[in-house]
């Protein structure tokens, strides 16, 4: 089959690999129908998750149908159109029984296109797929349903349930990609009294405003200004971070309010300077994470319902073998206005009986 594979920074390529196979009977085999790039992807790619060997498929997000199952799997057959969720989970360690499945120890969390080879690919092993697949309903197409395997969940549960959004809440989102926008549309599943946008990419304020940002603010504007203006000088209730630089984090950390959150979402790969001298007696709540996933089956029933803007994130498709002009396009974001890459993935076809 053919896959994208990393071969070390700045090396990667859509090559010839061999097919994977059920190596436990926990595992099954989805054939991928339509998969998604992240920036976490990029990440790997500039050498910032040392812990990816050489070698490895990427890709942790994909739409696909079970071919093949081990013999310990109950709740999935050959033929099921299923989601492959980012994290897998044992369900049987301490982490997963709390739901905390990005920390899974029982050979689970974020492994695949991390540890394991992942779902940029033809074909992939998905182990513990009890718990890490989710079928599909038949309504919901390919390619809104694979944003449904890391980005909402990671904006809803890191971003949006870690910092603790409640009505009438300022909510300030630093970053307006993938992750940034899916927090701005799953915030205002909470009735906040405003929320403020901040990305230093005009095209992608513009669509933070179609998410439901109240206002936007261009990150060389003096973005913390804004903030204070519209909160009496006090701050904001909950600053989101979702770029994972030293620079955005900052920021969140002069915008946040005494007694506020700061929700940690995006992925560092440097050292951040955390201001004490400055925040110590503000009773300021930062919070980190991983995503569990453990919102998933509650989204994939919103997104079915039409109840998120899945279809508005897409801004590019390709077919798989162009695997390699995605990640241009994707990792050129601001010259592209890429927001959401997918490859591979049609409109699911659904046959409605005659009444």
């Amino acid at each position: 089959m053919k896959a994208f594979v990393f071969h070390g920074p700045g090396q990667s390529a859509w090559e010839e690999v061999s097919d994977p196979a059920i190596k436990e009977p926990t595992d099954a085999v989805v054939r991928v129908a339509a998969v998604t790039i992240c920036g976490t992807d990029l990440h790997i790619l500039r050498g910032d998750v040392p812990e990816v060997p050489p070698g490895t498929v990427l890709g942790h997000e994909a739409v696909g149908e079970i071919v093949e199952i081990g013999s310990d799997v109950r709740s999935v057959r050959p033929g099921d159109r299923v989601l492959v969720s980012c994290i897998i989970s044992c369900g049987r360690c301490r982490f997963c029984r709390e739901q905390r499945y990005g920390q899974c120890r029982g050979g689970g969390g974020w492994i695949l296109g991390h540890l394991i080879d992942g779902t940029q690919a033809e074909y992939v092993r998905v182990p513990h797929a009890d718990l890490s697949v989710h079928p599909l309903p038949g309504t919901l197409a390919d390619r809104d349903a694979v944003l449904l395997a890391d980005i909402f969940p990671t904006a809803y549960e890191v971003g949006v349930l870690n910092g603790r959004v409640r009505p009438g809440d300022t909510v300030a989102v630093v970053g307006a990609g993938p992750v940034g926008l899916a927090a701005v549309a799953t915030a205002r599943l909470f009735s906040p009294e405003r929320i403020i946008a901040v990305d230093l990419v005009p095209a992608r304020l513009e669509a933070a405003r179609r998410f439901g940002a109240d206002a936007v603010a261009d990150v060389h504007e003096a973005p913390a200004q804004l903030v204070a203006d519209l909160t009496d000088g006090l701050g904001a209730d909950v600053v989101i971070e979702a770029v994972g630089v030293p620079e955005s984090f900052e920021l969140c950390t002069r915008m946040v309010r005494p007694g506020g959150r700061v929700a940690g979402v995006g992925v560092h790969g440097r050292p951040v300077t955390l201001h004490l001298e400055d925040l110590w007696s503000k009773d300021v709540t930062l919070t980190t994470g991983l995503v569990d996933t453990h919102s998933t089956p509650a989204l994939l029933r919103m997104a079915a319902a039409g109840r998120l803007p899945t279809a508005q994130l897409v801004t590019h498709t390709f077919p798989l073998s162009r695997m390699e002009e995605a990640y241009d396009v994707f990792g050129r974001a601001g010259e592209s206005a890429a927001l959401k890459v997918v490859l591979g993935g049609k409109q699911h076809e659904v046959a409605v009986a005659a009444a």
